[in-house]
């Protein structure tokens, strides 16, 4: 049987791409919750504070040690499936994923031991500073992905250097790169994506906690910051998204075309739910808002939106994937303002606690936001298609040249088992942490009064020597016989 080895190329790499960005958006997300719960024990000296973000902190590290070895998988699929598009872009992201690992991964990493094991070694100030450089790195994490990303679908700031496959991209304007027509509009829509997944992640766990009457002033505390903090972001996604899809009809109207089903230039309806159909070129089942897309972009409801008919038929995206992943992403958006407005209200009313089935619902809901973000990237990515850098350079061209079918779909039935491996651990860890939950804060160690980084390093080093001058003679030579030593 012959097998395609772009198709299973694009396969393999949206199964390591959607399997890696469970944890990413979660790191964001979780660590602006760890920031501003920190800094409520800061202001208020609560150890019922310091209890939950010690808590969250151990569910925070478990993610990232995950997130940072699925992602390292993704970066050899560029060398050995996709040469071709190495060689074009590489150039390009080069520096773009250089910035990353200098300000963002050594940010993220650098701080993340302070973080973890630095409650009682370094003062309460020194500690949250450490919280908000580990948020921080994760923010500019996602910040140079997203630009490196972005150039793919509306690229700019470069000129074309070499000729046929030998052909390459290079950066002639570097900020340009960087504010790419694309690149702010999806990078906000990615944080407050990842936001509002830090939050009901929260949520859940702690309205778990107050259902079964454990930890509840703790779970309470946490449940109401990422309440208010949900409901913000989910209202601020909606904005940003009606931006980014604005942004997409003037940059990539194909895309537009195939999100909203548009088969034909002329005005257009907002579609609510309906079942795109290639074969009459129209949505069918559609339940529809008569020239609400037409007026959304362009403010009059008459106004023609360019439709698929415009483009070539070798360049149209497909329309069933990004017209349900985009209408999913939709709808999961809208569920998530009524929910934490529902939620809202309930708290001011006082009468949230003594609503069994409403926590229930916020237990559950920590689903939505994984396949909101899941649903997004699915749906820019393939309506981007059938370019992998819009305008330049073909999916199809893009391949290496020497790869076969066989060979990667052995791997993706190898990393297959193995995600399946890293993800049953990881969800074992997290419910073995959420079952044990947080501290009592009566135990909580007393932190430091204050001192720097430095005097907590200094103090730790001679911690360490002293340590070392109670080791026996005879312990220090058999462990040096043992690693190889005279």
């Amino acid at each position: 049987m012959d097998l395609d080895p772009v198709a299973l190329s694009r396969a393999q790499f949206a199964l390591t791409v959607m399997f890696h960005y469970l944890f990413p958006p979660l790191s964001i997300g979780l660590g602006a919750l760890m920031v501003l719960l920190e800094g409520a024990y800061l202001r208020t000296k609560d150890r019922r504070y310091e209890a939950a973000v010690r808590f969250f902190t151990k569910i925070f590290a478990v993610n990232f040690a995950v997130g940072v070895a699925s992602g390292i998988v993704m970066e050899f699929q560029f060398g050995t499936n996709w040469a071709t598009y190495s060689r074009f872009v590489g150039d390009v992201f080069g520096s773009a994923l250089a910035a990353e690992g200098i300000f963002a991964f050594f940010l993220e990493s650098g701080f993340l031991a302070i973080l973890v094991f630095g409650w009682n070694r370094v003062g309460p100030k020194m500690h949250f500073f450490s919280t908000l450089m580990v948020f921080l790195g994760s923010c500019f994490s996602a910040v140079w992905i997203v630009i490196a990303n972005s150039w793919q679908h509306t690229p700019t700031g470069f000129h074309l250097v070499g000729e046929g496959a030998e052909m390459r991209a290079e950066i002639t304007d570097f900020w340009a790169m960087v504010f790419n027509p694309s690149a702010m509009h999806r990078l906000n829509h990615v944080l407050f994506g990842s936001f509002i997944q830090g939050a009901f992640f929260v949520m859940s766990i702690s309205a778990f906690y107050v259902l079964k009457k454990r930890h509840l002033e703790i779970a309470k505390r946490s449940f109401t910051f990422a309440l208010v903090f949900g409901a913000i972001s989910s209202i601020a996604i909606l904005i940003s998204g009606h931006s980014q899809a604005n942004a997409v009809a003037v940059n990539q109207p194909a895309k537009l075309a195939a999100f909203e089903g548009h088969y034909e230039t002329g005005p257009a309806d907002m579609i609510l739910f309906g079942w795109p159909n290639d074969e009459t070129r129209q949505v069918d089942y559609a339940v529809a808002v008569p020239g609400m897309l037409s007026f959304l972009v362009h403010g009059d409801p008459e106004a023609p939106i360019r439709g698929l008919d415009e483009f070539p038929e070798d360049e149209r995206p497909p329309v069933a994937v990004p017209f349900v992943t985009y209408h999913l992403m939709a709808m999961l958006g809208t569920f998530f303002i009524g929910i934490t407005l529902l939620g809202l209200l309930q708290l001011w009313r006082g009468k949230l606690w003594d609503q069994p089935w409403l926590l229930r619902i916020f237990v559950v809901s920590v689903v939505g936001p994984y396949l909101a973000n899941q649903a997004g990237w699915v749906a820019a990515e393939v309506g981007r298609q059938p370019w992998v850098v819009y305008g330049l350079l073909k999916t199809s061209d893009a391949v290496s040249p020497s790869v076969k079918g066989g060979e990667v779909l052995t791997s993706i039935v190898l990393f297959g088992i193995a995600y399946l491996a890293l993800f049953a651990l990881w969800i074992y860890v997290l419910n073995e942490k959420i079952q044990h939950g947080p501290e009592d804060p009566e135990t909580l160690g007393t932190p430091p009064s204050g001192g720097s980084f430095v005097d907590a390093a200094v103090a730790a080093g001679d911690r360490s020597l002293t340590e070392a001058d109670t080791v026996p003679v005879a312990s220090t030579t058999s462990v040096a016989r043992a690693s190889g030593g005279e």
